[in-house]
């Protein structure tokens, strides 16, 4: 399996996997996934199997405390402190074989200096971060208020 930046030419199995880990009230539309890509490609991977891709993650530089709502493009910072973590999904077919891990250490090894990561953690997937170092921490409750009910704000420091 490869962990590699994501391409426009991968918007269609990008969206495939949305849809197969996402309710349809959580997937995001193609125009904002790919706007997302254009606006930080340097943060957005793709993980790929032998039959394509399985897995992504899109991330952008932010600032700590604030949180992407659901559905919105990313707004770039002047000063970022914080590497936001917006949307990991692992394909079915891949679940249970590390590859959410992986991509979250290939995206955090290209933090360049960022003091910070932070994501908005849904779908149980509480103890997933947490095991990455990730604990909860005060974000924007008004954009949190866009992800369904459970949904937390978590932030970890990073080594910069």
């Amino acid at each position: 399996m490869r962990m590699v930046p994501m391409a426009e030419a991968d918007l269609d199995a990008v969206l495939a996997v949305q849809a197969a880990c996402y309710p349809p009230a959580m997937q995001e539309a193609a125009d904002v996934v790919r706007a997302r890509l254009r606006a930080s490609p340097d943060t957005v991977l793709v993980a790929r199997d032998a039959d394509g891709i399985c897995a992504y993650l899109f991330a952008y530089p932010s600032r700590l405390g604030k949180v992407t709502p659901l559905g919105s493009r990313f707004t770039l910072p002047d000063r970022p402190d914080t590497l936001y973590l917006h949307d990991l999904a692992v394909a079915p077919r891949s679940a249970g074989q590390g590859v959410a891990r992986r991509l979250t250490d290939a995206i955090l090894a290209r933090a360049g200096g960022l003091r910070h990561s932070a994501l908005v953690s849904v779908q149980d997937s509480r103890r997933f971060w947490e095991s990455l170092g990730y604990a909860a921490a005060a974000g924007d409750g008004v954009a949190l208020a866009t992800y369904p009910a459970g949904a937390l704000y978590m932030a970890r420091r990073l080594s910069a």
